[in-house]
């Protein structure tokens, strides 16, 4: 059974209770994953780090739900409508784009091997497990750039900076194709929406992920590619360091790439947030 919701809602009884209305975050975690900084330039981003932790994905989806509808309600009262990062891992899922064809699954729905859910997301069919680090960044693209390509550009570029300055891999972006590659492995899957210039979903980085699960899929419906990770390109075995050594780039690029203006004292103080 495919999981869905809104208009092509065939599965509505996704577990009430699950999300914390007054924090915004899932109800089994605590308000020390969430600070809260004003960069130099004046603007505002609230970062949520669940890197450590595996959340399912119906209650990261519906969380992100409830921050745009908020971000929504802040910008119809011409309030500060700041950005949002949520970094964390799911547990194993599949995940379909709004028009993706079941056709690029290798398997019988009946007997699906993990849940699967059809989003409002734009992109084809991908897996998120652990050892990924999934990236949503909730932007109002006021504060940026009101242009869904430049949009999904910025969001390949910081992986490309990732890669390169953490890890040292050359990767790069395929013309015509989203992501971000090295050779033919991609690495990073990206799928967003937006609404009302608020953009949602993100970014999948596969660090020490398992590639199994993806021999199920045609990945993104790309049939001659192969998807990759780096704990493959570097052979490494230190799972525990290259997540948070992926996690801490991230981090880094991601407020340079969109500019917020993040002092290092505000960045430590991120970083060292347990």
């Amino acid at each position: 059974m495919v999981l869905q919701a809104g208009a092509f809602s065939c599965f509505s009884s996704i577990p009430s209770g699950r999300i914390s209305s007054s924090n915004r975050q899932p109800s089994s975690l605590t308000t020390s994953n969430f600070i809260s900084i004003r960069g130099r330039n004046g603007r505002t981003c609230e970062f949520h780090d669940l890197h450590k932790e595996l959340v399912p994905y119906a209650e990261a989806w519906k969380w992100q739900k409830d921050i745009v509808a908020e971000k929504k309600a802040l910008i119809e009262t011409n309030q500060d409508c700041p950005d949002t990062l949520i970094v964390l891992q799911h547990h194993p899922v599949y995940t379909l784009g709004m028009g993706s064809s079941l056709e690029h699954l290798n398997f019988d729905m009946d007997d699906a091997p993990f849940d699967v859910y059809r989003t409002e997301r734009g992109g084809e069919v991908t897996y998120h497990g652990p050892g990924q680090l999934v990236m949503y960044p909730i932007v109002n693209l006021r504060n940026h750039k009101m242009d869904i390509h430049w949009y999904l550009r910025a969001l390949e570029e910081v992986i490309i900076r990732v890669l390169s300055s953490a890890f040292s891999i050359e990767a790069s972006r395929v013309d015509g194709l989203t992501g971000v590659w090295f050779g033919d492995q991609k690495l990073a899957a990206i799928g967003v929406k937006v609404s009302r210039w608020i953009a949602y979903h993100g970014v999948a980085l596969n660090v020490t992920t398992d590639l199994a699960p993806f021999e199920s899929i045609v990945p993104c419906g790309i049939k001659d590619r192969r998807v990759g990770s780096i704990k493959s390109l570097l052979g490494l075995d230190d799972d525990t360091q290259l997540i948070e050594t992926a996690y801490k780039s991230l981090i880094k690029e991601f407020s340079e790439v969109f500019d917020l203006g993040i002092d290092q004292i505000a960045y430590s103080s991120i970083l060292d947030k347990d």
